[in-house]
């Protein structure tokens, strides 16, 4: 079995980027978050609605959907393939692998904002940005609109591409079933308001913590690959050093402070969540003003960040698996 999963999460991979996340077929994300939904809703019934009780519910509703969203498909791929079929068992991680990929919806839904930026109008460009952000868009500007955009490309190359690609390579498609739980359950609890204060604090910090170092690594790729691509590497890496945790998460601004830096922009500040005007740092400087056009050199930075990543965690887990096989 586990010599199947550095093909089944390369092929995984070059299926994304051909076919991308088509709206008719059922995601999995989708699945676990049904599952975040009624867990959430028993234990709230369960436990008193005391911080203390709330900390603990949020608790067992992590360990809760990371032990069924990771244990339910690693049973299943193990019964395909020492049970069944080997080749049932590759094409099904295969497809998983698949899925829990994001390069190209990222790249397509990025580019919808751009489209509607320059062939539309700013109100269905703020409608388009608004799928892919959690912030309050009704007021952007047209620059504030890419900005949004531009930093959701840069955040979701670590956490929606890169991350789950390491844990793939680690543990196969039930390892990316694992990060995405708890990437999931980050993205419907992690909030600091009042309904998700206390409940949502082990989803948060645990989401924090197997994103550290996809995150950097990351980041390290972003920088080798805006270098490649022929963009400001240089003020990349400074931007980088000097601006990597101007953000409440210690890995938001990780591949955020060097995209700024490679398209030589200003990205981040003050931004409106929940009705609320929540006070940012900025991230990067303002060598030029961020135009519509940098979502596009953002996505070809995206591009050639996954394409070094599936290089590089290739490359070591082959090595990984000659050691083995020779010892």
């Amino acid at each position: 079995m586990i010599y199947y999963t550095l093909p089944a999460v390369v092929l995984g991979f070059l299926l994304d980027l051909l076919l991308g996340d088509p709206r008719w077929l059922y995601h999995p994300v989708r699945i676990i978050g049904k599952l975040i939904d009624g867990f959430e809703y028993l234990i709230r019934r369960l436990l008193p609605k005391t911080k203390a009780g709330e900390r603990i519910g949020g608790g067992i509703l992590v360990a809760l959907v990371v032990a069924v969203s990771t244990g339910i498909p690693a049973v299943i791929l193990y019964l395909l393939y020492y049970k069944v079929n080997i080749w049932a068992g590759f094409a099904l991680e295969t497809f998983w692998c698949y899925q829990l990929l994001a390069t190209k919806s990222l790249k397509v839904e990025s580019m919808r904002v751009y489209e509607r930026l320059t062939k539309g109008t700013l109100a269905e460009a703020r409608t388009a940005v608004s799928m892919i952000v959690g912030r309050d868009t009704t007021e952007l500007t047209e620059e504030g609109v890419t900005k949004a955009t531009v930093e959701t490309v840069a955040e979701n190359t670590a956490d929606g591409i890169i991350a789950p690609l390491i844990f793939m390579m680690i543990g196969g498609a039930a390892g990316g079933f694992l990060y995405k739980s708890i990437n999931t359950m980050d993205s419907m609890v992690g909030y600091k308001n009042d309904k998700y204060r206390y409940f949502g604090t082990a989803a948060a910090k645990l989401d924090d913590v197997v994103n550290f170092l996809p995150a950097r690594i990351a980041a390290w790729l972003m920088i080798a690959g805006s270098y490649l691509m022929g963009m400001d590497g240089k003020q990349a890496m400074k931007v980088y050093f000097r601006d990597r945790m101007n953000h409440s998460s210690p890995n938001s601004a990780q591949t955020e402070s060097v995209m700024a830096g490679a398209l030589d922009v200003q990205l981040a500040g003050d931004a409106c969540y929940f009705g609320k005007i929540l006070k940012k740092p900025t991230i990067g400087d303002s060598i030029r003003p961020v135009v519509p056009g940098d979502i596009v050199n953002a996505n070809r930075l995206l591009y050639m960040t996954a394409v070094l990543a599936v290089i590089l965690c290739g490359i070591i887990r082959a090595i990984l698996l000659l050691a083995v096989g020779g010892a």
